[in-house]
């Protein structure tokens, strides 16, 4: 099968489309033959291996797993005898985390993993997003921040995958939301329910007066020490970003009750993340959830698509087309 291979850490010419060996489907195995997946930011991140103490999972002079992608939808190709809650035809999505091999023409994963049926009104572009923005953000808000109705939310690059996802999720249980994005996003972030708007180019959010129950930086730029002056005195400041500071600051607790938290979403169990998917769904299909796609790529372009991820310009999704 076509799949595209990362050689080594570095620029997106490590990552090649080669012919590589099918997977082995056991006996606990849903073979999928997939239709779409995507190029996330962490993706970048695992190219690159930087921060280098990720290395310490995904390998230390190259990535342990040579294909590359995490996200994916796609049909049921073929299962292993043990196999019953999954059949051929059926149309599936989920993710492999740090496992990778989903920007390629066939994955295997294990039907006691992130595997969920797709709803009929949900198209295969859409259900691969949601192994990124949606389901790290339903994470990040409702599990380690535990957000309640009312609560305060003040999203940080809200116009990226994470971004787009985590206003609609706070907005769907009930927070009052300002978006942190570009001057050219600020119409975007609004039409998809964020109540209040920040132009970060003309703005130093942390400077202002409004105080925020929970601050979810999507994009690991905005300091805990800067923050804090805008969090509540129980405020917690929220980023699935790993580093050195982050990490730094949550063994020190230097925000007295107020705390910076950090999570892998995809250290969680497959049972947690597939109850999450399961209520994303729901959401989805209550239509308050819209998967916003900035581009789509033809699998032998994954190369292509990680330069864009790069410029930082990225709106929502970028999608590979299988």
């Amino acid at each position: 099968m076509k799949a595209i291979v990362a050689t080594g850490y570095g620029s997106p010419e490590v990552l090649k489309f080669q012919e590589v060996a099918m997977p082995v489907v056991n006996e606990h195995e849903v073979l999928v033959k997939i239709h779409a997946s995507i190029v996330t930011r962490a993706d970048t991140m695992m190219r690159t291996g930087k921060p280098y103490i990720g290395r310490l999972i995904t390998g230390f002079a190259k990535p342990k797993k040579a294909i590359s992608g995490a996200g994916f939808a796609g049909t049921v190709e073929m299962v292993g005898r043990g196999v019953t809650a999954f059949k051929k035809g059926d149309r599936v999505f989920g993710e492999t985390a740090l496992e990778g091999g989903t920007n390629a023409e066939f994955v295997a994963v294990t039907d006691a993993g992130v595997l969920v049926h797709m709803p009929d009104e949900m198209s295969f572009e859409d259900a691969a997003t949601f192994a990124d923005g949606p389901i790290t953000s339903f994470n990040f808000l409702m599990e380690i921040a535990k957000m309640k109705k009312g609560d305060k939310v003040l999203i940080n690059g809200a116009s990226g995958s994470l971004g787009t996802a985590a206003v609609q999720i706070a907005k769907y249980f009930g927070g009052e939301v300002t978006a942190v994005a570009s001057h050219r996003n600020l119409g975007m972030v609004k039409s998809l329910g964020a109540d209040h708007v920040i132009d970060y180019t003309k703005k130093d959010v942390t400077s202002g007066e409004n105080q925020y129950d929970i601050i979810y930086d999507t994009v690991g730029t905005m300091k805990f020490g800067m923050a804090k002056r805008i969090l509540t005195d129980h405020g917690q400041f929220v980023s699935p970003v790993l580093s050195g500071r982050i990490l730094l600051q949550m063994l020190l607790g230097s925000g007295g009750k107020k705390k910076a938290k950090f999570a892998a979403t995809g250290m969680r169990s497959s049972e947690e993340l597939v109850k999450i998917l399961e209520s994303l769904v729901k959401i989805y299909k209550d239509g308050k959830l819209k998967v916003i796609v900035d581009r789509q790529f033809p699998l032998v372009k994954v190369a292509e698509a990680h330069r864009y991820v790069d410029t930082g310009r990225k709106r929502g999704n970028i999608v590979i087309i299988h």
